[in-house]
């Protein structure tokens, strides 16, 4: 075996013996009735892990361009993960989406439910999160006593979410982990049954003493600001993005492309409408029956209708979409907490990739104009082909590069890409499914402007396209009029995407920024192939990358 590959190998094999959800994630049976070690010590081992293996790779050359590849995107995103865990970063990402207490919770989501060995894994992982999160309030309260705390809004929204997960707003997540777990298609009973319980009361019991934890003491030691700052906004700017940027420059931009993707709505509103405004023609859409789904279930069984029909649309015709990568499922998560997200297939494709919707409390009303771009974005050809074909090609890439190898503007610009590239291919001819894309891609350009806006305190300029706020400097209620003002999304939805970029700083620009640098790359691969350009033949040749950091996605192709 190739020497790089086999560092990466390794590197994976010690990942999931250090952190079992890793294991659930990818589909490996073996430790899936524990949970991850959430303490110092247990944070500080998976970076002593990434330490050891950068250094080997450090020390060893490529032999060809297939390993210079996979050594350039190991080593970039190893730096980084070690630079932000050596700053306390780590730590501070006590948010809405990421943290380690949603890590405990979500692993739930991907366990086999049916059978008595799975029903054993369930009951013991449920009877392990209290310890989970001990240590996980261990190292929590360590990093407090260095002054490193999260902003006082990521904690108490946190504590929010565990109040969604013990029930707060109807059944408790963890009853539904144990009425979901069958044995020969009837619930479990005897001891295997009161295991279940005793579980899941346990991780009830847990899950509101941490609450209890961030509001009580986490949240009084925690800053009011919300900005976190230049120097740790630049440093997970390139984390998330794989690549420097200049972030002013980058920011003036958010507002130019703002200004342009809404002023092509207003185009496409008028085709629907004649003479009529953007915020018309949503309220017409919204009312039109055979745009609106009031049931989430039903919803979701659409989305499912549309996703499959895209595979077998774009299969052997745009893209060359391997067998096992066909098969995509919808799902409706079991909380509320009000995120859209993806998870990749098991390593033996038993279990497909899948697209996530937590639905907020209340939310009846679903509008398929706006989420046709949607299905796009999560499944074909968006995450869903990107990430299983990754996934999938064992000859070309490592086991890292398959399984563990993520960057978030690479990803999330594909998957935006994604959406743009079905605007080209014809695929959003319905004037309402265009103005969904283009109301999607105003709000990841809005994303830009508050993201960067708020974190470094920068000043809204005199001049801005939209007459908001001129010479003000951003703060969270700035962001919240300002978003309002720019993005037609369900309150409670939009309250849960600004507490994400409050508390994930540098993560929501990975799209549109992501996005920008794809369009790029593949300006310049046209400009290098001239009249052998085939569109095909770059998707091809960009996926079979992997995933990578910007920077070194970037190089990579331009030796294509």
């Amino acid at each position: 075996m190739r020497r790089i590959d086999q560092i990466a190998d390794k590197f994976v094999a010690d990942s999931i013996a250090l952190s079992p959800e890793l294991g659930t994630y990818m589909g490996i049976p073996g430790r899936d009735h524990e949970l991850d070690d959430f303490s110092p010590a247990g944070y500080r081992a998976k970076a002593d892990l990434e330490r050891a293996a950068l250094a080997e790779l450090l020390d060893t050359e490529p032999v060809d361009e297939r390993e210079r590849v996979a050594k350039e995107g190991m080593v970039e995103r190893l730096e980084l993960a070690l630079e932000r865990y050596d700053a306390g970063d780590v730590h501070l990402d006590l948010n809405v989406i990421a943290s380690g207490a949603h890590g405990i919770r979500q692993v739930f989501d991907l366990m086999n439910t049916e059978g008595a060995e799975a029903a054993a894994n369930v009951a013991a992982r449920l009877n392990a999160v209290p310890t989970a999160f001990e240590q996980y309030t261990e190292t929590l309260r360590a990093e407090a006593a260095k002054g490193r705390v999260a902003a006082r809004r990521q904690v108490t929204e946190v504590a929010a979410h565990c109040d969604n997960w013990n029930g707060a707003g109807g059944e408790d997540f963890w009853s539904s982990v144990v009425a979901k777990t069958t044995v020969d298609g009837e619930a479990a009973t005897g001891e295997l049954g009161d295991s279940l319980a005793t579980g899941a009361e346990a991780a009830r019991a847990a899950t509101a003493k941490f609450a209890a934890f961030l509001r009580e003491e986490l949240a009084p030691k925690a800053p009011e600001k919300d900005a976190v700052g230049r120097e740790r906004y630049a440093r997970a700017s390139r984390y998330f993005l794989g690549e420097s940027i200049d972030l002013e420059e980058t920011y003036a931009w958010g507002w130019q492309e703002l200004h342009r993707i809404e002023t092509e709505m207003a185009q496409v509103a008028d085709r629907i409408k004649s003479g009529a405004t953007v915020d018309e023609v949503v309220d017409l859409l919204d009312a039109d029956p055979e745009q609106i789904v009031h049931d989430k279930n039903d919803f979701r069984d659409w989305m499912q209708e549309l996703a499959d029909a895209t595979v077998a649309d774009m299969a052997d015709t745009h893209f060359d979409i391997p067998e096992a990568v066909r098969r995509i499922e919808c799902m409706i998560a079991p909380t509320a907490d009000g995120a859209i997200y993806y998870t990749g297939p098991s390593e033996d494709f038993s279990r497909p990739g899948r697209m996530w919707w937590s639905v907020p409390e209340g939310q009846d009303k679903f509008s398929k104009w706006r989420e046709v771009t949607t299905v796009y974005h999560e499944g074909v050809p968006g995450h869903h082909l990107q990430i299983g074909q990754s996934a999938y090609r064992s000859e070309l890439l490592n086991r890292y590069q398959r399984q563990l190898l993520w960057c978030s503007g690479h990803g999330e610009g594909w998957a935006l890409y994604s959406e743009r590239l079905m605007d080209e291919l014809g695929y959003l001819s319905e004037p309402a499914n265009k103005l969904g894309m283009l109301d999607g891609q105003a709000f990841r350009a809005a994303r830009v402007i508050v993201d960067i806006g708020v974190h470094l305190e920068l000043e809204i300029p005199e001049d801005n396209p939209f007459g908001f706020a001129p010479g003000q400097t951003w703060n969270a209620d700035l962001a919240w009029e300002f978003l309002r003002a720019h993005c037609r999304i369900e309150e409670d939805m939009l309250r849960f995407e600004l507490n994400r970029y409050l508390g994930w700083p540098g993560q929501a620009p990975s799209y549109k920024v992501g996005e920008r640098i794809w369009m790029a790359a593949r300006e310049e691969y046209q400009q290098r192939k001239g009249s052998d350009f085939s569109l095909k033949q770059f998707h091809t040749d960009s996926l079979n990358l992997g995933s990578l950091g910007l920077g070194p996605f970037r190089a990579a192709m331009r030796r294509l």
